[in-house]
């Protein structure tokens, strides 16, 4: 899409300069040299990126970006500071400004920020188009834009067409339901019902009355007929999860509703015909279990014609911002807070986890940060689980080892000294690794270079 940036400078010189390099590279450009200035622009077109400089004549960078960050979707953020700000540079960051550039404006480092933030910016207009694409797309919507996530999207579109079994692969946490859900909504069968059934979380005895139903005095207890979920699932959808975990019996009975449509109650002689279309999913790999006795090898070649692999996320983490502004959009509709932003550092450590939990798991994470955020700050912490946050170090190796200070008053080091001694030390212990290092230090991998460059 053509993006238009706001430039927002009372520098004469500076804020031309700014400009031409812009439209240079593609991009549409409004000037304005105040914020009363930028505020008039914004009204008459809101910019996909404002530009600002943090010391203005009238305001300040920062009372322009309270004045459209309630804008849905908000425009990228980026101010400039001049060294002796940098301070209130910081404090904007915390307060949801997307970043900062220090004068004078190097224009490559600028090139590669109005990307990053365009590249948010993109990723809040596709929450905004969801958000009010209706209740039904956003219960089925697959959340994705990622080579991988793009081809499982096409081959859903495919396969939804037609009425045949489907079997969906996946790590746990992947999101195979949801790939169900959207295969229903978009099929010919989307007026009918979604029926889910977790094959590992029923009892083997209880599984078959629960998928076909009983005849009255069939088993104690059965004081009454039942129909099953399968024919309650009569002109939809069953969606039999973990279906690896499905007893051998059953699996017998499944083969054979898939030969001929047909289920048979428990306790009764006759069969019935079922309209319904079977989409399975399972973590275990098939055909280990296949080989070992537990899973019919006639089931499994039934299933497998037409199968969907959902990609972990660590293998789609481009995909991590625009999952993470929809949950973050998600929790601050349920606990009644204001819209919630992450910090460019925690967002890179974010994109740096492999989520062994997958989506469930980035979902988790941001549910208890968004609970715990403070009120008008961009959250700037992320605790990953125990034994997952790189290198991570204890307090008495931190104060005893890395900053080694001396007992006596008179040789107490400066603040920088003990800074620098520090992130030399933190890379040490990581073997020179600057990401972990960085994640260790909650900083950026540019502001680390930037502090090893000095």
């Amino acid at each position: 899409m053509m993006h238009s940036i706001l430039v927002v400078e009372d520098d004469d010189s500076l804020r031309p300069l700014l400009a031409d390099d812009l439209q240079q590279k593609g991009r549409e450009i409004l000037v304005a040299s105040s914020v009363r200035e930028a505020l008039k622009a914004i009204r008459e077109s809101v910019p996909s990126l404002i530009l600002s400089d943090f010391r203005l004549g009238d305001a300040t960078g920062l009372d322009l970006f309270k004045a459209v960050q309630d804008l849905d979707p908000r425009p990228g953020f980026i101010i400039f500071t001049a060294f002796g700000t940098i301070p209130d540079a910081v404090n904007a960051l915390k307060q949801g400004v997307d970043n900062f550039l220090t004068k004078p404006v190097d224009l490559d480092h600028l090139g590669v920020l109005v990307r990053k933030t365009l590249d948010l910016y993109d990723l809040r207009q596709r929450l905004h188009e969801m958000k009010n694409g209706g209740s039904d797309e956003a219960s089925t919507a697959i959340i994705g834009e990622s080579k991988s996530m793009k081809q499982l999207l096409s081959a859903i579109e495919q396969l939804a067409q037609t009425d045949e079994s489907i079997l969906i692969t996946g790590e746990s946490g992947t999101g195979k339901e949801l790939v169900a859900r959207q295969i229903h909504a978009r099929s010919q069968r989307s007026k009918g019902p979604f029926i889910p059934f977790n094959c590992a979380a029923v009892p083997e005895g209880l599984a078959e009355s629960e998928l076909y139903g009983h005849t009255k005095g069939a088993f104690t207890g059965a004081d009454a007929a039942r129909s099953g979920l399968f024919r309650a699932s009569e002109g939809g959808t069953i969606f039999l999860d973990e279906i690896g975990e499905l007893p051998l019996p059953l699996q017998a009975s499944l083969l054979r509703f898939l030969q001929d449509k047909s289920v048979r109650p428990v306790g009764s002689s006759q069969e019935e015909t079922v309209d319904t279309r079977i989409v399975a999913a399972t973590n275990r790999d098939l055909q280990t279990e296949v080989k070992a006795g537990n899973f019919r090898e006639d089931l499994y070649y039934r299933l497998e014609t037409f199968t969907l692999t959902v990609p972990p996320l660590r293998e789609r983490s481009s995909d991590i911002p625009l999952l993470t502004a929809y949950f973050l959009n998600e929790f601050a509709r349920e606990f009644n807070k204001d819209s919630v932003e992450l910090s460019s550092e925690a967002m890179e450590r974010l994109l740096h986890y492999r989520y062994p939990g997958n989506i469930r798991e980035l979902r988790s994470l941001l549910k208890r940060a968004v609970l715990f955020s403070a009120p008008g700050e961009a959250i700037s912490q992320i605790p990953l689980p125990d034994g997952e946050n790189p290198g991570a170090i204890s307090s008495d190796d931190l104060f005893g080892e890395a900053l080694d200070l001396p007992l006596t008053s008179g040789d107490l080091p400066s603040l920088k000294s003990v800074e620098d001694r520090y992130i030399q030390w933190v890379l040490d212990k990581v073997d020179g690794n600057k990401r972990k290092a960085a994640g260790i230090l909650g900083i950026g991998r540019r502001t680390l270079y930037d502090r090893l460059s000095e």
